[in-house]
């Protein structure tokens, strides 16, 4: 006796029961994309009870997520931002959802008054600093000036961070092992150094001057590594990658409401979140494997190479010399 015969498929059916294969695929695919465009993830445990930590621009975006993560480990963070009003906000928030305290203290990158007064108050409230995350920063600005009358990128970006920076020098020796980060952009690559022409009065562009000012914090974080080989101060430099943050405020896709709503999948979907580009930074600021190694560059917690302009160790110290006169210190050996 011969087995029934099964009916044929219904070519229909089996049309139907290909939709759900092939959402499956498209939201893994879509998935999987968007998970590689948030980068690594930092991952290693750390405890920070003890550490005092300086984050610049912490009120917002990579450095708010920075400070969060630092305090819930137990580390004293202070904020060093230029509102300090909307520092605190920030600051309250971390604590009313997140029962994080931390501390905020007026730090205006584009005034060195500014950054003169807040060392000031910092050296009289604490006697070491165990990690300074210089954060902050503009970009693709109009063509505005610091106090100083700097062009405000490379005012802010650079000089208000190699200030900073030197005027914290002292503590951060005294306090063991410590830790500088750095924050720059691919963008460095396109830039160049215009000694004659700082501010480019005489042919402004906001991408260049943006450029410049990230080619000058690679240039003097490979110099201050070389200059702080005989201690235990290691600076290194962090790329954060695309991130959607107050950052890109003079982008159009962020300026302009339209262009901000049309855009706005394509900005969730292609751009990190403040929370994953802050991953590098933490990896340079908190990580063991980092003990011992200096002047190095990272992007998506991994080390990549440098090149071009910030490798010349001659404009690395032409640099170094102009911004001592820049910002009025007096040199001296470090």
């Amino acid at each position: 006796m011969s087995s029934p015969q099964l009916p044929f498929p219904d070519p229909e059916k089996i049309f139907t029961s290909w939709w759900p294969i092939i959402i499956g695929v498209t939201v893994g695919i879509f998935y999987a994309a968007r998970q590689w465009l948030r980068g690594a993830q930092f991952v290693e445990e750390v405890k920070l009870e003890g550490k005092v930590v300086i984050i610049t621009g912490g009120n917002s975006g990579i450095g708010n997520a920075a400070a969060l993560y630092m305090a819930r480990r137990g580390a004293k963070v202070i904020i060093a931002c230029r509102d300090e009003a909307r520092g605190q906000e920030a600051a309250n928030e971390m604590k009313t959802l997140h029962k994080q305290e931390v501390t905020v203290m007026k730090c205006d990158l584009g005034s060195f008054k500014s950054i003169r007064e807040f060392v000031e108050a910092f050296k009289k409230k604490e006697k070491k600093l165990d990690i300074l995350i210089n954060n902050a920063g503009v970009m693709m600005s109009p063509q505005t000036l610091t106090e100083e009358k700097f062009e405000m990128q490379f005012g802010v970006n650079y000089l208000g961070t190699f200030l900073l920076t030197e005027l914290l020098l002292d503590v951060l020796k005294a306090s063991g092992s410590s830790r500088i980060v750095n924050t720059s952009a691919a963008a460095s690559n396109l830039g160049e150094i215009n000694f004659d022409d700082i501010n480019m009065t005489e042919d402004y562009s906001p991408g260049q001057a943006y450029a410049q000012s990230k080619l000058a914090v690679n240039l003097y974080s490979l110099h201050l590594a070389r200059r702080l080989k005989d201690t235990k101060v290691i600076v290194n430099v962090t790329n954060p990658g695309i991130v959607n943050s107050n950052g890109h405020r003079h982008l159009p896709f962020k300026n302009n409401s339209f262009l901000r709503v049309s855009f706005s999948p394509i900005v969730w979907f292609v751009m990190k979140t403040p929370a994953d580009g802050a991953q590098t930074t933490l990896l340079l600021a908190c990580s063991k494997s980092i003990d011992g190694v200096s002047g190095k560059y990272y992007k998506d917690c991994t080390l990549s190479e440098l090149t071009g302009k910030s490798l010349d160790e001659e404009l690395q110290e032409k640099l170094y010399k102009e911004s001592v006169k820049w910002t009025g210190l007096q040199k001296k050996t470090q």
